[in-house]
C-alpha cells in the first residue's frame, strides 16, 4: 500500500510541474508577437534617431552658410561668381566642362 501512495505522489508532482511548464510556454507564445513588435519598433526608433541626427547636422551646416552669407559680403561675391558665373568688369570668365562621350 505504501508503494501505491509513492507512485501517486510522484505522478501528482509531475502533473503539477507539467501544468506549470505548459503555463509558461502558453504565456511565452501569447506574448511572442508583442515582443517581436517591440523589437521592430525599437529598431525603427534607432533608425529614426539616426535620421534626426543627420538632418540636424544638415541644418547646422545650412545655418552656418546662411550666417556667413549674411555677415560677410565676400561670401556673397564668391557664391555669385561660382554659381552664377558673374565677374567684375574687365575680368574674363573661363569655364571648364567635362568632355563629352567619344563617338
Amino acid at each position: 500500500m505504501n508503494v501505491n501512495l509513492c507512485i501517486w505522489d510522484k505522478l501528482t508532482k509531475l502533473t503539477i510541474f507539467l501544468l506549470f511548464a505548459l503555463g509558461v510556454v502558453g504565456v511565452a507564445i501569447w506574448y511572442l508577437p508583442l515582443i517581436r513588435t517591440n523589437q521592430h519598433m525599437r529598431a525603427q526608433l534607432l533608425q529614426n534617431e539616426m535620421k534626426i541626427k543627420t538632418e540636424e547636422e544638415k541644418y547646422r551646416l545650412l545655418r552656418v552658410a546662411v550666417d556667413a552669407a549674411r555677415s560677410n559680403t565676400k561670401t556673397i561675391e564668391r557664391m555669385a561668381r561660382k554659381n552664377l558665373g558673374y565677374a567684375k568688369p574687365g575680368e574674363i570668365v573661363v569655364r571648364f566642362e567635362e568632355p563629352g562621350p567619344r563617338r
